[in-house]
């Protein structure tokens, strides 16, 4: 007599049906991601400079004066489908004063595909610089329109691809804006006066984390006359409270550069630089650029 063995054909039946589950499952997948339009992002590798300088004697911009940075664009098909890249320029009058220069966004100029060079990841990259009285230029502004410091140009980037679809600041999202993508296509850029000589003394910094767990790997790098840079981060310790800091600066210094080094979590940084004499010279109430000087020397002297 032969005998059925049950257990070998459950386990049979159950395999069948995993299998066909799979394959139906798969089906599915196979639906949602062929629906699925993948985007074109433009990664900030490095601001190199994010203000223009005001000679305050002049009024007139410093000579040379520039928006500079690296970029990198990453798109599904390892950069082909780059077709161009649109340069647009505004301008936001915050002098207070009877005359308002504000002007609405421009088109500078349109760079190619052929524009970018290969780098080293064998992804487009480029590095993109704007001379501040090209700004002025492109706005129809005249060279003594810029106030004593506090107005801020803008430069928004716009990228085409070869099947005719753009996409700029109108598709950013979180994900793409902060951490590792930094693609936020738009950058503002200060107008500021030439530096001053620092005031000697105790100067502050007051620190703040938006969900109060730190900074999660960004700092504040201040160097004082090329000395070896102080790094400050908020630890995280004083929760979403704000924790403050301070740095002597020696009579004599002729200069001091302050910049933000970027974290995993830009967006929840804000932070308050205040000198010895009492001034707010930098107050950056969130998602700080990295690389970029940060003091502000029209606040009557630091």
């Amino acid at each position: 007599m032969k005998y059925i063995n049950i257990k070998s054909i459950l386990s049979l039946a159950f395999l069948a049906i995993m299998v066909a589950s799979c394959s139906e499952s798969d089906k599915v997948v196979d639906q949602v991601v062929a629906g699925v339009q993948r985007g074109a992002i433009l990664r900030q590798v490095e601001v190199r400079s994010n203000s223009v300088a005001l000679n305050t004697d002049s009024g007139l911009l410093v000579d040379g004066e520039k928006f500079e940075l690296d970029v990198e664009y990453q798109d599904n098909e390892d950069g082909n489908l780059l077709s161009e890249m649109n340069v647009y320029v505004s301008f936001t009058d915050n002098t207070d004063d009877e005359t308002d220069n504000s002007k609405a966004e421009v088109l500078h100029e349109t760079l190619s595909a052929s524009d970018f060079s290969t780098g080293d990841r064998g992804l487009p990259t480029l590095t993109y610089s704007l001379l501040g009285t090209e700004m002025l230029s492109t706005l129809g502004l005249a060279p003594t329109a810029l106030g004593i410091g506090g107005d801020a140009f803008t430069v928004r980037f716009e990228l085409v691809l070869t099947d005719g679809r753009t996409f700029s600041t109108e598709n950013n999202s979180g994900t793409i804006t902060g951490s590792y993508f930094r693609s936020p296509f738009s950058n503002n850029i200060a107008v500021v006066c030439a530096p001053s000589v620092p005031t000697p003394g105790e100067w502050s910094i007051e620190t703040v984390d938006s969900y109060g767990d730190g900074w999660n790997g960004a700092s504040l790098e201040v160097v004082i006359d090329g000395a070896p840079a102080a790094s400050i981060a908020n630890d995280g310790a004083t929760g979403t409270g704000p924790q403050v800091f301070t740095f002597n600066v020696p009579t004599g210094t002729s200069t001091i550069s302050i910049k933000y080094v970027s974290g995993a979590w830009d967006s929840e940084v804000s932070y308050t630089i205040t000198s010895a004499n009492g001034n707010d010279v930098v107050v950056v109430p969130g998602g700080p650029v990295a690389g970029v000087e940060l003091l502000d020397y029209c606040k009557g002297g630091l």
